[in-house]
């Protein structure tokens, strides 16, 4: 986050229609909160999710890890009834 000009406000993590199986996660730095955003703090760090994501993210878990494929966030969503084979994209 220090090396975005200008500096972000928090991450919002999100859920955007697309893939496969119609819905994907959202990761960006944002400059500020919107009007209708639920945020959280985690350990010092705001993360903003819009209203309609949240019902898709209630009770997900976001974690980053780090294996011998490679590295980026793992969601560990409840709400998710399928995903695609790829693993990119779920059906709620």
């Amino acid at each position: 986050m220090a090396q975005q000009n200008p500096a972000p406000a928090g991450l919002r993590v999100g859920v955007v229609g697309g893939g496969c199986s119609g819905f994907s996660y959202s990761l960006q730095f944002d400059t500020s909160a919107g009007m209708m955003d639920k945020v959280f703090d985690m350990d010092g760090l705001k993360v903003f999710v819009d209203a309609t994501s949240i019902m898709y993210l209630n009770g997900c878990r976001v974690d980053y890890v780090e294996t011998l494929e490679g590295a980026g966030f793992k969601f560990e969503n409840p709400n998710v009834k399928s995903t695609c084979g790829c693993g990119s994209s779920f059906n709620v």
